[in-house]
């Protein structure tokens, strides 16, 4: 019977019992415990669509593990492929554990100082869990914050392959997830769980889905992990670069593809809501910036190398992701355009810089994730418009505050994420060590790290 009034309140709400006065009376005389039950009924249904949507979105950024497995794969060599699997897939485990017991509640916790964001740690039951009632929209929104928390982890990887101590990296992805990443997340995102806003929140910072708060802290972790490491053995020999291909493009054009799936959950995902149909303009100004990336970076290459390099236009497409993540639901289509193409041509000159300095980072990792972060952060300052997101960049007669406020936010993430994973690094160093021996090396790490390879040889 219900399901009777849900279809006369849906009906008089669109107007087409408007002229029909009997209807009308009839509805008007409908009990009014029966309206309510209706509308609580409506409203219940409203909030489960939007915590559906919230996990099928965090579904997909899940499956971005593979993507970014199958890319680092891809751009390495044979013979550290099963290592790098392995890092992708624990990095997961390892960053929900962790993630779970600390870096939830630091994210979104009480605040140990009001106002500033960081929260008091312990187990994230304490913010889902009520009275011993689980929260629902609680669980949903965990799942969805802990698959970014790994996202961040496993961005390290790549920039430190084929030469580091397996047991090093496992135990930076612990850290990573329960305290770099949710303290600074805690300063942009805090607001999300309601207990209070951190402190670029509160100054307007944009980061939409975390071009900064996910990509830039990555980044910059593994921009320190490979200076500390140093680059792999024959990379620059007698100041020249000499190129260490990656062993299967087929691979790697592979997990783009399914990183690039991924991001429709991670950018519109990040609405957490179907109202409004907000997630449906994000999904394309997501695609648009990485289509453009790419293309970018594709031409850049064909103009400089003479031929149209597949590694780097693959990195120009998640370049465009990248970038977009900040300002993809503040900017149009055409901005989004324009933000994508100049990230393609970033991440291109990036990764030539990376390598004249001799900064070895197999996969461009600190190109596309820092990088290309950063410069998607900055661009929302730039491109946002109101009549997108509620406030105006400076192209669109916006603050010039608008953009310092997000140059904040990039400095901060930089100083933080860099500062505290160098540290880690160092200690790990000096202790039990970060990176194999010269002999592992060579060798490979998959033999000598796992006991197995990707690819044995039949006999």
């Amino acid at each position: 019977m219900r399901w009777y009034f849900v279809l006369i309140l849906a009906l008089l709400s669109t107007g087409v019992f408007a002229q029909d006065a009997p209807v009308a009376e009839a509805a008007a005389a409908v009990p009014d415990p029966a309206i309510k039950a209706v509308s609580d009924e409506l409203a219940t249904l409203r909030s489960e669509t939007n915590w559906l949507w919230t996990c099928i979105a965090a579904f997909l950024v899940f499956f971005m593990q593979a993507g970014f497995a199958y890319v680092e794969a891809g751009f390495t060599r044979a013979k550290n492929v099963v290592n790098i699997l392995m890092k992708n897939f624990i990095d997961f485990c390892f960053g929900s554990i962790f993630f779970w017991l600390i870096g939830f509640s630091i994210m979104f916790g009480p605040q140990i100082f009001p106002g500033f964001g960081i929260g008091i740690p312990g187990l994230a039951d304490s913010l889902i869990v009520k009275d011993g009632t689980p929260d629902k929209w609680g669980f949903a929104f965990l799942i969805f914050q802990m698959v970014f928390a790994a996202t961040a982890a496993t961005i390290v990887s790549g920039a430190m392959a084929e030469r580091t101590k397996f047991v090093s990296y496992i135990i930076f992805s612990a850290l990573i997830t329960a305290f770099i990443y949710p303290i600074f997340g805690s300063l942009a995102w805090a607001g999300l769980w309601g207990l209070g806003k951190g402190f670029l929140e509160q100054q307007g910072f944009i980061d939409f889905a975390g071009s900064t708060v996910v990509h830039s802290v990555g980044g910059w972790a593994g921009l320190a992990g490979a200076l500390i490491l140093g680059p792999r053995i024959g990379k620059y020999q007698d100041g020249k670069l000499f190129p260490i291909l990656g062993h299967n493009m087929s691979m790697a054009a592979l997990g783009v593809f399914i990183l690039w799936f991924g991001w429709f959950g991670f950018n519109p995902g990040s609405t957490t809501s179907v109202s409004g149909g907000n997630f449906a303009v994000i999904a394309v100004t997501t695609n648009m910036s990485a289509a453009a990336g790419a293309l970018s970076a594709m031409i850049l290459t064909w103009i400089m190398f003479k031929k149209p390099d597949i590694g780097l236009s693959l990195n120009g497409a998640l370049a465009g992701l990248v970038a977009i993540t900040s300002p993809c639901a503040n900017v149009s289509i055409s901005s989004a355009v324009i933000i994508g193409l100049i990230a393609g041509i970033l991440v291109v000159l990036s990764v030539l810089f990376f390598d004249r300095i001799h900064i070895d980072d197999p996969v461009g990792a600190v190109s596309v994730h820092g990088v290309c972060g950063a410069w998607g952060t900055f661009a929302a300052g730039l491109f946002a418009q109101e009549s997108y997101g509620g406030v105006n960049g400076l192209f669109f007669g916006g603050e010039l505050s608008v953009v310092l406020v997000q140059l904040t936010g990039i400095g901060i993430a930089f100083v933080w994420s860099f500062g505290a994973s160098s540290i880690i690094f160092l200690a790990l160093k000096y202790t039990i060590g970060l990176r194999v021996s010269e002999d592992e090396e060579i060798t490979g790490l998959d033999i000598l790290e796992h006991g197995n390879e990707a690819y044995p040889i039949s006999k």
